[in-house]
């Protein structure tokens, strides 16, 4: 059985993760890129993926946007990494959620889906 982290130390935790979020930087020789824009926040990503052998070799990801936007995308980003493609395009909104593991309002949906929808778009 998981056990349940208390709230208060899973916000300290995405806290620290938008401070310092993982994969955040720019690839040297990007193989597919793409950038979302959320017209109704202003949050911007650009993801690129080095993928090699139909797998995900490296990923990064730069942009400015809330602590959801920016957190979503370093822990997709920490979990794409090595996957296959057909694997990533399977990918859905409730596997982010999952990645997130808080309640958000249908607003901020939008902002923890910015990530995927990047990378599904540079994957097309």
């Amino acid at each position: 059985m998981e056990k349940e982290i208390p709230s208060d130390m899973y916000r300290e935790h995405i806290l620290e993760l938008y401070k310092s979020p993982s994969n955040f930087g720019i690839l040297e020789n990007p193989s597919h890129e793409a950038t979302e824009y959320n017209s109704v926040c202003g949050d911007e990503i650009t993801v690129q993926l080095a993928v090699k052998n139909g797998m995900i070799k490296d990923v990064k990801f730069q942009g400015s946007g809330c602590v959801i936007s920016i957190v979503s995308t370093s822990l997709l980003t920490n979990k794409i990494k090595d996957m296959n493609i057909s694997s990533v395009k399977k990918l859905n909104k409730n596997d982010v959620l999952k990645l997130l593991n808080i309640k958000l309002n249908p607003a901020r949906i939008k902002c923890a889906l910015l990530s995927l929808e990047a990378v599904k778009k540079a994957l097309r």
